[in-house]
């Protein structure tokens, strides 16, 4: 064998080698086969979901003061009139995702008829936050669709050493691409700021100029145009959402022994919220022998 039949020989299998690590072709989004997905940044395409783990809207109880604005400006951009991205953050179990995926099923429900004369719809994505830096790459594939897309990240934070928030920053406003126009962002944290506030303070302590420093950590949550607050809820709001539920449910039980049963589950679990309310319901609906069905 000649050296220039080795050298072909050597480069065919290099160029075989950096096809197996770049992985297949990624598969072109099917947006029709579901109202939502998950972003999958190591295949690089758009798991759909068959059924969406949500809670209805009326069930949410306690979210008087934020439902209406995060539905408002859902609704805003599902028509395409201008909307904000929208950061929901708080207290634990208090109903910040449940709201993101009811609003969406609320609008996409109320709009279906606009939506099927205009062939599109309002679809949910989900990125995980481990895959934020991906985000670009998603968007990109996003802007190409008729469709309109609330792209949701939920429990949205960055650690010390974390710098994906920077390219974040440039996505959501400011880049000279920006977001595309049939894009919108919503995030769950329980950080209003999305850093750690001992992040935050130490960089104000070593920086130079402590001024800039905090301005560049809190920038990222100035990107999102609508802040909703979610706080801890009392025991009366607390039992209104376990009444929710048992009504909703029609568990068999009376409304005195399913507050005080209630109440005896909020203190073993050291406090009271959407979350602790959901969780008593599936103890209790299984105690009594009935399906949460619906």
């Amino acid at each position: 064998m000649n050296d220039e039949a080795a050298l072909s020989q050597r480069l065919d299998r290099l160029a075989a080698a950096l096809e197996r690590l770049a992985g297949p072709e990624p598969v072109p989004a099917d947006f029709e086969a579901a109202d939502a997905f998950v972003w999958s940044a190591e295949g690089k395409r758009f798991e759909p979901v068959a059924k969406v783990n949500r809670v209805p809207l009326g069930l949410l109880k306690g979210l008087a003061g934020v439902a209406p604005q995060l539905i408002a400006n859902t609704e805003q951009f599902a028509r395409g009139l201008p909307a904000n991205n929208a950061l929901l953050w708080g207290a634990r179990g208090m109903g910040k995702s449940s709201l993101v995926k009811a609003a969406h099923a609320d609008v996409s429900q109320r709009l279906a008829g606009e939506f099927a004369a205009a062939g599109t719809g309002l679809k949910l994505v989900e990125i995980h936050r481990e895959d934020i830096d991906t985000l670009p790459r998603c968007l990109a594939a996003l802007g190409a669709s008729p469709h309109r897309f609330i792209v949701f990240c939920d429990d949205l934070s960055f650690d010390h050493d974390d710098t994906s928030y920077k390219s974040m920053k440039a996505v959501l406003e400011g880049g000279v691409e920006g977001r595309p126009e049939n894009v919108i962002f919503y995030a769950t944290s329980n950080r209003r700021h999305l850093m750690p506030r001992d992040m935050m303070d130490n960089e104000r302590s070593t920086a130079i100029n402590p001024s800039e420093a905090v301005e560049e950590k809190v920038s990222l949550s100035d990107r999102f145009g609508l802040w909703l607050g979610f706080h801890n809820c009392g025991q009366d709001a607390y039992l209104d959402m376990v009444r929710g539920y048992a009504k909703h449910f029609k568990l068999a039980i009376s409304d005195e022994e399913l507050a005080r049963e209630a109440l005896e589950w909020s203190i073993t679990r050291g406090g009271r919220s959407g979350r602790v309310a959901w969780q008593f319901t599936q103890n209790l609906a299984g105690r009594l022998g009935q399906r949460l069905d619906g």
